[in-house]
């Protein structure tokens, strides 16, 4: 079958009477789970069977309630969207993506967050075709070959890519055939561009007429809905393969260790091309009745979080790293550190008793963040344990999670009553874990998964697919363990870890999280450096420096050597607590960037990336 053929109708009662069966079973299972999982505390979840029956679902329980926060521009107000509204224009847009003859194609969707950029994404997915997010942070020409790899025949995007497809509609090698503008000025638009509005008009005019080819499109759950271009550190694009089943399992399987409430308000920070803000900070909460309110950008994030006031905020450690290293700072600058810290040794004591004497002494710190922030949720990378339980002390809960674009994305969520902020994630009931080749000493081995949000393969790579989905379990390329209580552990990636000449394995990973705890560190890098005439790994860091920490430690104007030194004082205590295989022997000092994904994780295998200025403890 083609991706342009449809099932059958006369199948696709079938279709519906499986996947309803499929969405009710999981429902009930996790109903049982509750009894006996002390972790799973929070069962107001429904069976969801395809993302568009969620939204209508939502839309007639909450219809009124808000569901999207925007600023049409930075000195005006949020303003909000209800489900009602975000239902009738994705029903528009539906509808006239149908009479366009776009039923069963691949559609694209560009830009920064937005109420258009989402509602976009559910007028595609909830009955058009496959939704084909693209990255906002790639060239025209890796643009245009990821349009071409996926045959996508339209595209949804914001002025600022004007140009682009432009260029790519003059190049002549795409499918694409209709151009939408999200947000245009009409002396703006091109001949060939379509203003978001007007296709919107269309639909209204059409629904009005009395057609129903959108709001009755049946979709087979288990088919391809969202196909996500990822690349990693490799640089190598991999289309990922989802389907409305794999996303329906993250809307009823994670909150139930987490909870989630029509009352909450989520904070949208992290590009949408990303199934983690896709999945995880948009579809979870519309399927929960809360609400998402868009921030302007990073200059503006604590500006936007003080005004929305959030109470759930999905990012990436580096952020909330940053976060607390400036309430420290301020603190160390206002002369109140040991006020702070012997207000935490207190309220140790007292919370013991039910008094929580934070609620009034960190009040000042929980403004920072609106006001209204109960948890903060990190995933894409390790995060120091000590950050969570830091936060945990000011008042707002945080967990981490474990997840990636083929499991949709969450593999594994810590709990935010009995969590372990060392743990990269509880196992959720219905996901499975195993380690392959463990270590007989550590118990170390690649990190499997499986579980009805796994991918259903790689796009158009027969092999890949083949080569991750062995034995029925994903192959994550993740090294860790899994606890007895069923926390995953991760300590690095397969494919970055470094092999001893005695045989042992030094994990980058575990070495960076170890020496991003210290604040004199803002970007770095571990690496197997060349040996040399010597038959010895040697074990390199590259680091780019927390300016403003390493000027408020040794002042202006410092010197390289300065920072090398200081550099080695934060490496020795760490290389202290490690067995001399794992030791950190080589430093370089860098003053460019890494060259990073688009995502801003570090190419590992970059030569560029290892290059720098050698520093010495002397």
């Amino acid at each position: 079958m083609s991706y342009r053929e449809m099932i059958p109708a006369e199948d696709y009662a079938k279709v519906v009477k499986r996947d309803e069966a499929w969405a009710q079973g999981f429902v009930d299972y996790l109903n049982d789970v509750h009894t006996r999982d002390k972790f799973v505390k929070f069962m107001n979840i429904r069976p969801q069977v395809t993302i568009k029956r969620m939204i209508e679902d939502s839309a007639a329980l909450y219809g009124d309630r808000p569901a999207f926060h925007e600023k049409p521009s930075h000195k005006e107000p949020y303003r909000t969207f209800t489900y009602h509204d975000t239902l009738t224009r994705v029903n528009r847009i539906g509808t006239a993506l149908h009479a366009r003859g776009l039923r069963g194609a691949r559609l694209s969707v560009i830009g920064d967050n937005s109420y258009a950029w989402i509602t976009a994404y559910l007028g595609i997915v909830c009955g058009t075709g496959v939704v084909v997010p693209l990255d906002k942070e790639l060239s025209t020409a890796e643009i245009e070959q990821l349009l071409i790899t996926a045959d996508v025949e339209c595209i949804f995007y914001a002025q600022k890519f004007a140009p682009v497809f432009e260029e790519i509609r003059k190049n002549g090698k795409t499918k694409l055939s209709l151009f939408v503008n999200n947000d245009a000025h009409p002396e703006d638009l091109k001949d060939y561009e379509v203003p978001v509005a007007d296709l919107i008009a269309e639909g209204e005019a059409l629904l009005a007429e009395g057609n129903r080819d959108f709001l009755d499109a049946q979709i087979d759950a288990e088919r391809m809905g969202i196909l996500l271009f990822t690349s990693g550190t490799t640089g190598f694009a991999k289309g990922v393969m989802l389907s409305h089943k794999n996303i329906c399992t993250e809307l009823m399987v994670p909150t139930t260790v987490i909870g989630i409430v029509p009352e909450d308000k989520f904070f949208s920070f992290l590009p949408l091309h990303h199934t983690y803000e896709s999945t995880c900070g948009h579809l979870v909460p519309l399927a929960q009745g809360a609400s998402i309110a868009y921030c302007e950008g990073l200059r503006y994030i604590l500006d936007n979080i003080k005004e929305a006031k959030p109470s759930v905020f999905l990012a990436v450690p580096l952020l909330f790293e940053n976060f607390y290293g400036k309430i420290w700072q301020n603190a160390r600058k206002g002369g109140k550190e040991n006020l702070l810290k012997k207000v935490i040794k207190v309220n140790h004591v007292t919370k013991k008793i039910g008094i929580d004497i934070g609620k009034i002494f960190f009040k000042q710190i929980r403004e920072t963040f609106g006001g209204n922030m109960r948890l903060f949720i990190a995933g894409g990378a390790a995060i120091n344990p000590e950050i969570i339980d830091g936060f945990k002390e000011f008042g707002v809960n945080m967990v981490q999670g474990y997840g990636l674009t083929e499991c949709s994305p969450i593999c594994a969520l810590n709990p935010i009553r009995g969590g372990k902020s060392e743990g990269a994630g509880y196992l959720v009931p219905g996901f499975e874990a195993s380690v392959e080749d463990a270590d007989p000493e550590t118990g170390i081995g690649e990190i499997l998964i499986k579980g009805d949000m796994v991918m259903l393969g790689y796009y158009g790579d027969e092999e890949a697919t083949a080569e991750a989905m062995r034995g029925g379990w994903y192959h994550t390329g993740d090294y860790g363990y899994v606890d007895p209580e069923r926390f995953v552990h991760i300590t690095g990636r397969k494919k970055s870890v470094i092999i001893t000449k005695n045989g042992k394995n030094v994990y980058p990973e575990e070495l960076e999280y170890l020496l991003s705890i210290s604040p004199v560190f803002g970007e770095l890098m571990v690496f197997e450096a060349e040996a040399g005439m010597s038959n010895d790994t040697i074990i390199a860091v590259a680091a780019i420096p927390n300016v403003e920490e390493l000027t408020e430690r040794l002042g202006e104007g410092y010197t390289t050597a300065q920072a090398g030194r200081v550099f080695w004082e934060e490496i020795d205590k760490v290389n202290e607590e490690l067995p001399i295989y794992k030791k950190i022997r080589k430093v370089y000092l860098r003053e460019e960037p890494f060259d990073a994904t688009t995502s801003k994780k570090i190419k590992r295998f970059v030569d560029a990336n290892k290059e720098g200025i050698e520093v010495s403890s002397k």
